[in-house]
């Protein structure tokens, strides 16, 4: 009898591994997709580029209602102006330089050194989605990397700093930095594309705020999209179609060994029938 007990077990045991290989199928790409991040995360020096800020709401209970994003002062920004959001608005801030900086439009010593979204009230990023806040930003410094750290507050007072740098293991910290890659290639599973001169005019055309002060602009809020991803989306199907074969694969394992085998002491009917004839005689 105790072969006959292995298919409960066995069933059990698949059905407890099946939601934890989903979720963790789910929940890796996840993680990454979750960060506020800069796209595209590479821009030619010299160029004025299309930045767009991808800011996710990771809470599951408040909104995001406000975002900081600090530009570079060793490297600075020539120019920063931003396109308007609904529902938003936006600050950009400019400050004198620690110490001047040499470009090739001459010495500077101011710059952009913080843009500020924040939304009117009622608005916001709700639980869920995300949204993207866009500048035009330029020259681009000559140099292999910038980091540009961000600041996300949300409805209920809290707030979380991506300012931590990536060490040179390449293993991503809880709270990475946004960085914009220059004349250093990007980690492969970065954002691809790269920001140029036309996708910069194209957002100009669109309404561009000033490269200094603030604006406001009235209507509605984020854009509402799941922050799963396709490919997050993919690999948690995935898995759990692999923890459904697997289920196949044990009950018909125990089908085959079951029909193979009896129980030990069970005899066939020819074999049974004959004690009872010679006790008749």
């Amino acid at each position: 009898m105790a072969h006959q007990s292995t298919l409960p077990k066995t069933i059990a045991r698949v059905a407890i591994a099946l939601p934890l290989a989903g979720a963790l199928a789910l929940a890796a790409p996840l993680a990454a997709s979750a960060h506020v991040h800069v796209v595209p995360e590479q821009a030619p020096p010299g160029d004025y580029a299309t930045l767009q800020f991808k800011v996710p709401t990771e809470s599951a209970t408040a909104s995001t209602v406000k975002l900081e994003v600090d530009f570079p002062t060793a490297h600075p920004f020539t120019s920063v102006s931003y396109q308007p959001l609904a529902g938003w608005k936006t600050e950009v801030v400019e400050s004198t330089l620690p110490s001047p900086v040499k470009t090739d439009d001459g010495t500077i010593t101011k710059a952009v050194t913080k843009v500020i979204w924040t939304a009117a009230a009622g608005q916001g990023i709700a639980p869920g989605a995300f949204q993207l806040f866009t500048v035009s930003a330029g020259a681009v410094p000559d140099t292999a990397s910038v980091e540009l750290p961000a600041t996300q507050t949300y409805s209920d007072g809290s707030v979380v700093k991506w300012n931590q740098a990536t060490p040179a293991s390449g293993e991503e910290p809880e709270h990475p930095a946004p960085v914009l890659f220059i004349t250093e290639a990007p980690p492969a599973d970065a954002d691809q594309g790269i920001a140029g001169p036309t996708a910069s005019a194209s957002a100009e055309a669109a309404g561009s705020g000033s490269g200094s002060g603030s604006g406001t602009s009235g209507g509605s809020t984020a854009s509402q999209s799941g922050s799963t991803s396709g490919v997050a989306l993919g690999l948690g199907i995935g898995g759990l179609g692999l923890g459904v074969l697997a289920v196949v694969v044990a009950v018909a394992a125990y089908l085959r060994g079951g029909a193979g085998r009896r129980p030990a002491g069970t005899r066939t009917g020819a074999a049974t029938a004959a004690p009872a004839e010679s006790a008749g005689e």
